[in-house]
């Protein structure tokens, strides 16, 4: 398919706009999407919200535009040689840095697209990556049942894995220093909140566990975690010789500055959404055992739209903003003098 794209970009200046590109030529392995929805992830793809806003107040001279997003869901208008799963009109989610941005046409490696329950819309498909990085988190976690966890950071990731964490059956509290964020986690049913500085986080986690102790967390969060962990580590599980118990998952790009300690945590890194993401043979066609690997980056995708349509995975309480990629300039503009108000983000194109 010959022509032109829209894709969004980020300006340098606190703005997003719009960039034309031409659409990319068919690739074996890869589909051509028409896409409809995509969801910004402000952790990765802007230093949050706050740091758009920074950007803002401080602008970057010289600073050229920048095209992002790995997140979408569209229709498929072309399927390449070795394309096996999907047809031409098929809907599905889609995954990927480079391949599924914020763009009216996307060109991404069928491995890194699902296809999309009939009762799944396809501003909830655009959640595929976020929600998958949340199954990542809990897979290796790997808690038991009927387990106190803690999320520390509940921006989207952070959102997911804790509803992900109690559908385990795990009662989950949740730590953040934004209120709004504690709010929506209380919509859609989190176990208990605490506002992370105004609230006495260690006292009231440690009553949350009837004083027995934490035996996991997560953290979902950018920056310098080591505060979080010397907090966590307060509430995590004491053994009868004084050694704090359980296990703490770095899902975020937090970075921690361990000291010397008596700990027996296991503190673990998650990354991305599972087996097969950035292996390009894989990506384009080439499968992975299933009786050695049943949880790959598809199959995790795959169950999260299952989650979803099934209403046991609810996304639709974190969008708080949905604008059309062309109007995304003013309507950012409109929207980020209030960064702490903002979650989840759904840019809709070919409308």
């Amino acid at each position: 398919m010959e022509g032109k794209l829209t894709v969004a970009a980020v300006m340098g200046d606190g703005q997003m706009g719009l960039v034309e590109e031409d659409i990319p030529a068919t690739a074996a392995g890869c589909v051509l999407l028409e896409v409809k929805s995509s969801l910004v992830s402000p952790g990765t793809e802007l230093r949050g919200w706050r740091g758009l806003a920074e950007d803002k107040a401080r602008p970057s001279a010289g600073a050229r535009p920048r095209p992002f997003g790995y997140s979408n869901s569209g229709i498929v208008l072309e399927a390449a040689e070795g394309v096996e799963q999907f047809q031409v009109g098929d809907r599905v989610a889609a995954i990927g840095g480079g391949y599924a941005r914020h763009a009216t046409y996307a060109l991404v490696p069928q491995h890194l697209c699902v296809a999309l329950p009939d009762d799944v819309t396809f501003d909830q498909g655009a959640y595929a990556m976020i929600s998958s990085t949340a199954l990542h988190a809990l897979r290796r976690g790997d808690p038991g049942f009927g387990e106190y966890c803690c999320v520390v950071g509940l921006g989207l990731v952070g959102q997911l894995t804790a509803q992900l964490y109690q559908l385990a059956g795990n009662y989950v509290i949740g730590w953040d220093m934004i209120g709004r964020r504690n709010e929506i986690a209380a919509g859609w049913g989190i176990d208990a909140t605490v506002v992370d500085g105004l609230q006495d986080e260690v006292e009231l986690t440690h009553a949350f566990t009837h004083r027995n102790g934490l035996d996991s967390a997560v953290i979902a969060f950018g920056g310098d975690g080591t505060a979080a962990v010397e907090k966590l580590t307060q509430v995590m599980k004491l053994s009868p010789d004084g050694h704090q118990m359980g296990q703490i998952v770095v899902v975020g790009g937090a970075y921690i500055d361990l000291p010397a300690t008596l700990w027996n945590v296991d503190i673990r890194r998650s990354s991305r959404t599972g087996p097969g993401y950035h292996d390009e043979d894989w990506e384009r066609g080439l499968n992975y055992p299933e009786v050695f690997m049943r949880w790959t980056t598809r199959t995790n995708m795959e169950l999260c739209m299952r989650l979803i349509g099934e209403g046991k995975l609810d996304v639709d309480c974190l969008t708080t903003h949905t604008m059309p990629l062309e109007r995304i300039e003013e309507e950012i503009v409109a929207i980020i003098s209030e960064p702490d108000d903002i979650l989840g983000v759904i840019f809709q194109m070919n409308r």
